[in-house]
């Protein structure tokens, strides 16, 4: 056990050198390099990863804070209005498309569904920082991408708990319903309220062992994930609702001071648990069932553009006004980049024995392809050139996060008087 946690943390740290050596001849995604070095490292490689026990704890807190994450930098007031409406039609058309496609090629309806769902995500923790480093998250493009994003982080979470429950449709729209009211009501209670007592004692252990910010959002994280669990929903839906009550929470406080907590927030979450989720989909990737299945290495490729039909071209719908074509190309790729929930999906079939490996494998390997290439050639699609902090979920991997601050604004992660 001690041995796999020594592996994997090396590799988690080995990694942005990595994206750094590579990046004078290739712009490859840092989400990228620690799947495929956790590929290297597992059974299927040097096989120095054997002991789950422990790596599932930790790559289970990691991909429920890569999905608060998500839901903590989603800026509502830039995307509501047309660019929302607009992405949750796009995202409905994805959702049927998706549903249609997968039931029609899957060998069971059951895994139609798991197939449909995966097509209907977008990677918005990836696209976010990419956006950022190319100066584009404030244009009508960026705004286009975030609220295509949203819906595609979002959809299929609700998607999760509705259609892989182990209740009836009926009873899961009611149960996740009443999970909506709670959540809304406490976002409610977040956005309203001053806090004045919590933000003075956050502000005083900002700079001490106490870190009291820290502590409540991550306990935060903690109620929602369980609220969501108890109620028989899958837990990244609460991971993602707290994201966006922490967000509303900390919109109250002293700017430098929220900055300053989301700086700390994004180490813990992008400087260790994140990586050890995608370092652990790496290494318990089975990749000879899918190279052994040859309907699976078909279907890859196939799953690849899949997600550019089914995902990609209803994102056009959030087009802004006047878009150019070369906007529009791009806006297709980005909505079709996909990864984090397909994981997520896959994941919850192979555990309940629902989805075939083979399948899983191929969709994982799909969404890989997808987060590698779609961003670059979106880039290169506009006539910008990829950032050197493409795909690493927070900014450039030689300087510091940014994120978007309390009142909206997006700046680095730093405190002011540095």
């Amino acid at each position: 056990m001690v041995g796999t946690v020594v592996v994997v943390t090396l590799v988690v740290a080995v990694a942005p050198l990595v994206v750094a050596a590579l990046r004078r001849v290739v712009r490859v995604p840092l989400v990228a390099v620690e799947i495929l070095l956790g590929l290297a490292v597992g059974p299927n490689g040097l096989n120095w990863v054997t002991d789950r026990s422990l790596l599932d704890l930790f790559s289970g807190f990691g991909l429920a804070m890569l999905f608060f994450m998500a839901g903590s930098e989603i800026e509502f007031r830039e995307v509501r209005g047309r660019p929302l409406r607009r992405s949750a039609l796009g995202w409905l058309v994805s959702l049927a498309a998706g549903l249609a496609i997968g039931i029609a090629v899957a060998p069971s309806a059951t895994v139609g569904v798991y197939i449909g769902v995966a097509l209907t995500s977008t990677a918005l923790g990836t696209l976010l920082p990419i956006l950022i480093d190319s100066g584009d998250l404030g244009s009508p493009f960026g705004t286009a991408v975030v609220a295509v994003g949203a819906i595609g982080e979002f959809g299929p979470l609700v998607a999760i708990s509705v259609f892989l429950s182990s209740r009836t449709a009926g009873a899961s729209a009611t149960v996740l319903v009443a999970f909506v009211v709670l959540s809304a009501g406490a976002i409610v209670l977040a956005a309203r309220g001053r806090h004045r007592g919590l933000h003075r004692l956050s502000a005083a252990t900002l700079h001490t062992s106490g870190q009291f910010g820290v502590r409540l959002v991550m306990l935060v994280v903690t109620a929602m994930v369980a609220l969501s669990l108890e109620f028989g929903l899958d837990m990244l839906l609460g991971a993602f609702t707290a994201g966006v009550l922490t967000q509303y929470f900390l919109a109250s406080a002293p700017a430098a001071d929220s900055r300053e907590i989301r700086s700390k927030l994004a180490a813990v979450a992008f400087g260790f648990l994140v990586p050890i989720f995608f370092v652990e989909t790496g290494a318990h990737f089975d990749l000879p069932a899918l190279l052994h299945d040859r309907r699976a290495l078909v279907l890859l490729p196939a799953f690849l553009v899949l997600f550019l039909l089914v995902r990609g071209l209803p994102g056009l719908l959030s087009a802004p006004a006047g878009a150019s074509r070369a906007d529009r190309g791009a806006l297709v790729l980005m909505s079709g980049t996909a990864l984090p929930i397909i994981v997520a999906v896959t994941a919850i079939g192979v555990d309940r024995g629902e989805l075939p490996e083979s399948l899983a494998g191929a969709l994982v390997g799909a969404g890989l392809l997808s987060v590698l290439v779609f961003p670059v050639l979106a880039l290169l699609v506009r006539g910008r050139p990829a950032p050197l902090g493409t795909g690493s979920m927070v900014g450039d991997v030689t300087g510091p996060p940014a994120v978007a601050a309390g009142d909206g604004v997006v700046r680095d992660a730093v405190p002011e008087e540095a």
